[in-house]
């Protein structure tokens, strides 16, 4: 039989102390309360001795916070997003907070369900990558006093606060280079989605081959196959119709992972005379051989950022009324990939 968790009451009978007294102590406020240090270690030694554990909902109810917030983004197994997750969670937990992940695969039905599943859970905050047709759901968090930060995009729209990329100054400082260094017949694979970073990386590439004279070349993927062997099947159809590029930047890391593979299929020595880029950094890029050149994102900025933004909100909630837009900047890393090639294909 499961033994029953102990009660506030039950543990101030034992202690002899009132359960107003354990509650002040169990939520940190033993002190404050004028409570003596003596006592606070009593309860909180007894604490310990009896493993308690608080029922977080009824403390949520009770206080009004849950001390958990939510991570939500397009897919949590991506590097990116995967290593701003842990940088949030050091800081969440170093202010006595803890960190849902989810993914929403960038579908607009599934992120409102999540969105409505933890509002009824009563989270305290929202770090979003939003998908398109969320902007209601957006606002009513926003009504609701209910502190969001949007994260690699933003909604032009809607007056929230946002943490995102020069994507578009990105994209032309990697066209830009790979004309630099030689490369005239720039093919631009990118995923078909209505995304605004997508956009802005997407018209950075067509204002630098503009800018250069130069025919602007376009693959795009529809984003239910970007990660699978039809992203590949796509590429390597795509360098079979146009053997005349000698060089490829991809808008994402995933792309390019995609990509790298689709090439080594199609002709194993052209990865020797193409000249690669891509949006993201991976660690993969570094050991791959070739080295790939990438736009790294400033990670621990970001991260640090985002939370930045949610404490200051969540210690006054009067401050959700300022918004505000953060554009951070990235880094080109130049690696051999993007190097001056050989001028003649295998």
């Amino acid at each position: 039989m499961k033994k029953k968790r102990p009660s506030l009451k039950d543990i101030a009978e034992v202690l002899q102390v009132s359960t107003t007294t354990v509650s002040f102590v169990l939520n940190g406020k033993g002190e404050e309360k004028k409570i003596s240090k003596q006592l606070i270690a009593r309860v909180e030694n007894y604490l310990k001795e009896i493993n308690y554990k608080p029922n977080l909902v009824a403390r949520s109810l009770r206080t009004g916070s849950s001390r958990v917030l939510v991570f939500m983004v397009e897919d949590i197994s991506n590097y990116f997003f995967s290593k701003i997750g842990r940088i949030i969670e050091d800081i969440a937990y170093n202010n006595d907070y803890r960190v849902l992940f989810c993914s929403t695969e960038n579908n607009t039905k599934r992120t409102q369900d999540l969105i409505q599943l933890f509002q009824e859970r009563q989270v305290d905050g929202f770090i979003i990558v939003p998908p398109t047709g969320i902007e209601l759901e957006i606002q009513n968090l926003i009504e609701n006093d209910t502190p969001v930060v949007l994260f690699d995009r933003k909604i032009n729209t809607l007056d929230v606060d946002s943490v995102t990329l020069n994507n578009y100054e990105g994209a032309t400082e990697i066209t830009e280079h790979l004309i630099d260094q030689g490369y005239s017949k720039i093919a631009f694979i990118t995923i078909d989605l209505d995304l605004i970073q997508m956009d802005d990386r997407r018209k950075g590439y067509l204002s630098a081959m503009e800018e250069n004279d130069l025919k602007p070349n376009i693959l795009e993927i529809p984003y239910n196959t970007a990660n699978a062997e039809k992203c590949n099947a796509a590429i390597t159809q795509f360098l079979f119709d146009n053997p005349h590029i000698d060089s490829i930047f991809f808008a994402t890391n995933y792309l390019a992972q995609n990509g790298l593979r689709a090439i080594s299929r199609h002709n194993d020595k052209l990865i020797k005379f193409l000249g690669i880029a891509c949006f993201d950094d991976n660690i993969f890029f570094e050991m791959y051989s070739p080295s790939i050149t990438t736009f790294a994102q400033p990670i621990e900025q970001m991260g640090a950022q985002l939370m930045e933004i949610m404490l200051g909100h969540l210690g006054d909630k009067e401050n959700t009324k300022t918004k505000k837009a953060h554009i951070l900047n990235g880094k080109l890393i130049k690696r051999e990939s993007s190097l001056r090639r050989e001028s003649i294909k295998p």
